[in-house]
């Protein structure tokens, strides 16, 4: 398994980046090689993504969420291994740090030669710092869901 950590200061509330965050169906919106996320259930999401030529699909579950704090989840079946947790810390009132956290395993040499060279940290820090720009130039969520998991 291998592991990234990365986080961004972003210009909004933390209510405002966590209601983002719940709206799984946008991340194609800023997030690179994601082609669709469909939400099936309350936890259940599935993904379609297509990084480097490399075409996958797979199902994630939300194993834990709570409201403006975390969103955690793990692959359940497809063709990913994948587990990871996004925490969002209150700076001020107007400004949020959303820290992520995945364990990932890498398959085949491509993807194990692409991670020992730092690809899955830049993009994921990529990722974050595009989830920045479309949260700041909007200012505010396109939806959110409040539930507890």
């Amino acid at each position: 398994m291998s592991q990234v950590e990365e986080s961004i200061e972003v210009r909004v509330p933390v209510r405002t980046a966590y209601n983002q965050w719940t709206q799984f169906e946008t991340f194609p919106q800023f997030m690179e090689g994601v082609e669709r996320i469909e939400q099936r259930t309350e936890t259940l999401t599935h993904w379609v993504t297509q990084v480097n030529g490399a075409a996958r699909e797979f199902d994630a579950e939300i194993t834990e969420q709570i409201p403006d704090e975390r969103v955690a989840w793990t692959t359940v079946g497809g063709e990913a291994k994948q587990a990871g947790v996004v925490t969002f810390h209150r700076i001020d009132d107007t400004t949020t740090k959303v820290m992520l956290q995945m364990d990932f395993e890498p398959e085949g040499l491509t993807e194990t030669v692409g991670d020992k060279l730092g690809f899955v940290k830049r993009q994921v820090a990529g990722d974050l710092k595009r989830f920045k720009s479309f949260m700041e130039s909007r200012g505010a969520e396109t939806g959110a869901w409040r539930g507890q998991v």
